[in-house]
């Protein structure tokens, strides 16, 4: 586990329940309303999986600890765990291509 990763992190959430306790209770509501386990056109393991690609893609490790448990809890195997990952790489991989073609747009080179 990396240094900033440690099971006690969840000790600093003190911050916000002390300084932004409405923005904290506003955002578990909607974030329970996201995740909730009925009532959602999305099956819950699948929006696991799609909350587990995007941890990967933004690279929180707290998400990804967290999603990869519940799209298991919800039902997904390894396998389609590993298709989430590689469905994030491929996304992160398109962007860095795409953000080329940008670099090459904005430096003008191009025109010369």
């Amino acid at each position: 586990m990396s240094e900033y990763f440690e099971s006690t992190d969840r000790q600093y959430t003190q911050v916000y329940k002390e300084h932004t306790p409405d923005i904290l209770a506003a955002f578990a509501t909607f974030d329970e309303a996201v995740f909730a386990r009925e009532g959602r056109a999305i099956p819950l393991k699948y929006r696991e999986l799609i909350a587990l690609a995007v941890s990967i893609t933004t690279q929180c490790v707290y998400c990804i600890d967290g999603h990869s448990k519940n799209a298991v809890k919800a039902g997904a195997d390894e396998a389609e765990l590993a298709e989430a990952a590689w469905v994030a790489t491929a996304i992160r991989a398109g962007g860095g291509y795409t953000h080329g073609r940008l670099a090459f747009k904005l430096s003008g080179a191009h025109e010369h």
